[in-house]
């Protein structure tokens, strides 16, 4: 690909950008959210058009592809959001606009055996007659990955694939990988997380601001000239932490449960305190915040509020109370993606922005949509934009800001730093201290246990739902939250 520009309305995504990719090899292509990564290879899949540019394919040049062309050349991506059916089964999904025919009709047997082929690669036990939508994430993620793998392609473009992955689910990814690459298939791998890719980069090639930065093999850099070219500048301090005296209790959960996810949790939660919140895939983390939000049912338990019990039935229940929650999918949970980032950001407070009759005032809404554009760095050419066209990083941006223009006591961040860049996971950090400063109580969930040790004032680990430990960071080892993630046997001793 060479000298590729791409312009969207107010923004130049793509500016003069050189690639290249050879057989045989993965290449890791990083750079901050909003870099143009994902643009670039959204025109080399055909996903999206250039307005200027050449490319030369297996030798001969392509005008600007459709998904369709691209495919027949062998082109496949996994994006980063999820691009599932769900309420297809895991076979229709991975064969959907290429079903095997017998004479008029789909040949399913056919397509199921494939299915369970692909599937057998990636040690996926998993029928091809499963609804998608009934699977977890982490599993969903999976079968995007056996869709593409499926399409036998010469070049495969991964954009975040681990995001939603366990530790073991990656392990096996990583070693398909190794795999593909030795069968002389090209890689294209996207990915924040850059410890991953010691295991897997060949060579690295670095985008600023929709520019190309550099381009090395990844034997001859370093980690720190890696995000430097990615931010423009050195990251001093991965995971900055604010230092504060611990105020007076303000949450209070007592032996909360809900469905089969959270069985019997109880934990406190003091002002100007992080609270991190670890455990493996499947240790009910998310459903426990879910279920403190209001988002689902709880079937016992209590919630005590700066002393107050409270009646928590709805997410408007938790809100008006000032419980607040970042999900962890935010394009499903967190944001109107068809609707302006300035109404996502103002809709949470309305109470705040309208008159007796319900009439926003426009003006103390630019105001706050401007401060928070402002304080989160939210890079996007106007407010006026739909949530849906900003990277993975500016949208996770989006959801947090709205929640802290208005008065909340009580912040949830699921995997907020999920598939975000360096530099944006610092300003995250950075946030959730001002706000323990600020006095405020801050829940903190995420499966990257430095993470968890290096933000957090106190953790707490959770296994099969319940709550199996806690500790003070500064005494926590990743050994230990291990152990505790994994403490099946206290838990089935109280599951008893």
């Amino acid at each position: 690909m060479s000298h590729i520009v791409k312009t969207f309305p107010g923004v130049r995504a793509l500016d003069d950008v050189s690639f290249n990719l050879k057989s045989g090899e993965v290449l890791a292509l990083l750079g901050e959210n909003g870099a143009g990564k994902s643009t670039l290879m959204k025109i080399l899949r055909g996903v999206q058009g250039r307005d200027s540019g050449e490319m030369i394919i297996f030798g001969k040049p392509c005008g600007d592809l459709t998904p369709q062309s691209a495919a027949a050349l062998g082109i496949a991506m996994i994006h980063q959001e999820l691009n599932m059916c769900g309420h297809l089964t895991v076979a229709e999904n991975i064969f959907l606009g290429r079903e095997p025919m017998k004479g008029m009709v789909v040949d399913r047997r056919k397509m199921n055996e494939e299915t369970r082929e692909v599937l057998a690669r990636l040690n996926m036990d998993i029928s091809p007659d499963t609804v998608v939508g009934n699977l977890a994430v982490s599993k969903q993620q999976m079968v995007e990955i056996a869709k593409a793998l499926s399409a036998d392609a010469e070049i495969l473009i991964m954009d975040e694939p681990t995001s939603a992955l366990t530790a073991k689910e990656i392990e096996d990814l990583f070693e398909i990988i190794r795999k593909l690459r030795s069968e002389g298939k090209g890689i294209v791998y996207i990915s924040h997380r850059l410890e991953e890719l010691e295991h897997i980069a060949d060579r690295v090639t670095i985008m600023r601001d929709g520019k190309y930065i550099s381009s090395s093999d990844f034997k001859d850099t370093t980690m720190d000239s890696i995000i430097a070219d990615m931010v423009g500048r050195e990251i001093t301090e991965k995971f900055p932490k604010a230092r504060c005296e611990r105020g007076k209790k303000i949450l209070e959960v007592k032996r909360l449960s809900a469905g089969k996810a959270v069985k019997d949790v109880s934990f406190d939660l003091y002002e100007g305190e992080i609270l991190g919140v670890a455990g493996l895939m499947g240790a009910g983390r998310t459903e426990m915040t879910r279920a403190l939000f209001g988002a689902d049912k709880k079937d016992s338990g209590e919630v005590v509020l700066d002393g107050k019990t409270l009646k928590i039935n709805s997410p408007r229940d938790a809100i008006k109370a000032g419980i607040v929650l970042a999900p962890e999918d935010r394009k499903k949970d967190g944001l109107c993606t068809r609707l302006p980032v300035r109404e996502n950001i103002s809709l949470p407070n309305l109470d705040m922005l309208s008159n007796l009759f319900g009439k926003v005032n426009r003006r103390k809404e630019a105001d706050m949509v401007s401060h928070a554009v402002s304080d989160f760095k939210i890079k996007l050419p106007t407010p006026e934009v739909d949530a849906d066209t900003l990277s993975g990083g500016n949208q996770q941006k989006v959801v947090v800001a709205k929640w802290l223009s208005g008065h909340s006591r009580v912040v949830i961040f699921d995997e907020p730093t999920r598939g975000i860049d360096v530099a944006a996971k610092v300003e995250i950090y950075r946030l959730m201290n001002e706000l323990k400063l600020a006095g405020m109580g801050v829940m903190f969930v995420s499966s990257e246990m430095p993470e968890v040790m290096g933000v957090s004032d106190r953790i707490i680990v959770m296994c099969g739902g319940r709550v199996t430990g806690e500790m003070m960071a500064e005494d926590a080892t990743q050994e230990e939250i291990l152990r505790r993630a994994t403490d099946f046997s206290r838990k089935e001793a109280t599951d008893q």
